[in-house]
């Protein structure tokens, strides 16, 4: 199901009415037949408010938005569209504030709004990475830059560098997708990083690191090759980080630019959204967003959930 506009207003155009976006989001979980979401069983009757499960072990009945993200929404599908389309358009993401103007809501109702479209956005992928996979990290917070020199150098001396800091391990499979995991250790090594490895790629990929301590052993289970940054080397043949570098590059420029700060606690989906819009960056903004709706199954997260 391709729907051709290609703008924010062409959103909202074909989006006039709660009724077209009740329908474009049916079509786009069950297709032609509804599908029960509490027994999964393909086949329901049509009511005043939903639909109603022909299983007779069930008969629950249930909604279009049951089971999703926008399950018990006070807001809008049209606005809730609008937002993810937005939200998933935009190279460095959309603060709240912002949102919360376009969209003639409150900033905290935008920012609930954009951590349910993080959560939805989260990569639950299991297939692993392969090939030639480029892994490094990447700490968020703090503003080490802007002490001087002398300071600098005696919280790199006293290893307190990172301190204030939140680890952001990224993995990308080149010309694939990425995989990204916030790490809370302040001072990360190699059991830290292998699990996560280990998950995420397959035993036969080449993985390319630079020479951090954190990627010490990887030889071990992997066929392991470095480049040396320490030793200004950043480019040996195919062998650099670059990839996963530009990805960390458009993470940190829409914190900086965009968001400007980032809780520890909420890194993760931030990263969940800038992941999501690396791995579909070859599809157009429709494209994008029709695959958005895809992961919108199966998905909640409350308010108190988000605060607590």
């Amino acid at each position: 199901m391709t729907t051709q506009f290609k703008s924010l207003l062409q959103v909202l155009d074909y989006f006039k009415e709660e009724s077209t976006c009740i329908a474009y989001l049916a079509n786009s979980r069950w297709g032609e037949t509804p599908c029960c979401p509490h027994c999964g069983n393909v086949g329901a009757y049509k009511t005043n408010r939903g639909y109603k499960c022909k299983a007779k072990e069930c008969g629950k009945k249930f909604t279009v938005t049951t089971g999703t993200i926008f399950e018990s929404t006070k807001i809008s599908l049209r606005t809730w569209f609008a937002a993810m389309y937005l939200c998933t358009a935009h190279k460095k993401g959309i603060s709240s504030l912002q949102l919360g103007r376009d969209l003639n809501v409150t900033q905290k109702t935008a920012w609930f709004l954009l951590h349910r479209i993080r959560e939805m956005l989260a990569n639950n992928q299991t297939e692993q990475l392969d090939g030639m996979v480029e892994i490094d990290e990447t700490y968020v917070g703090g503003a080490t830059k802007n002490k001087s020199n002398k300071k600098r150098r005696e919280l790199k001396e006293s290893g307190q560098q990172f301190v204030n800091k939140t680890g952001v391990v990224a993995l990308v499979q080149r010309g694939g997708e990425v995989r990204t995991k916030v790490i809370y250790t302040q001072k990360p090594k190699i059991g830290d990083v292998l699990p996560i490895i280990q998950q995420h790629v397959s035993e036969n990929a080449l993985i390319i690191t630079d020479c951090s301590n954190m990627y010490t052993n990887l030889k071990t289970n992997y066929n392991h090759e470095t480049v040396n940054h320490g030793e200004s080397e950043y480019v040996r043949g195919i062998f650099h980080t670059n990839t996963v570098e530009g990805f960390f590059g458009q993470l940190k420029r829409g914190i900086i630019g965009i968001y400007h700060y980032v809780s520890p606690k909420h890194l993760g989906a931030y990263c969940n959204e800038f992941s999501f819009r690396y791995n579909t960056r070859k599809v157009s903004d429709i494209e994008r967003f029709e695959d958005a709706f895809k992961k919108c199954n199966n998905v909640r997260l409350t308010y108190e959930k988000l605060i607590s």
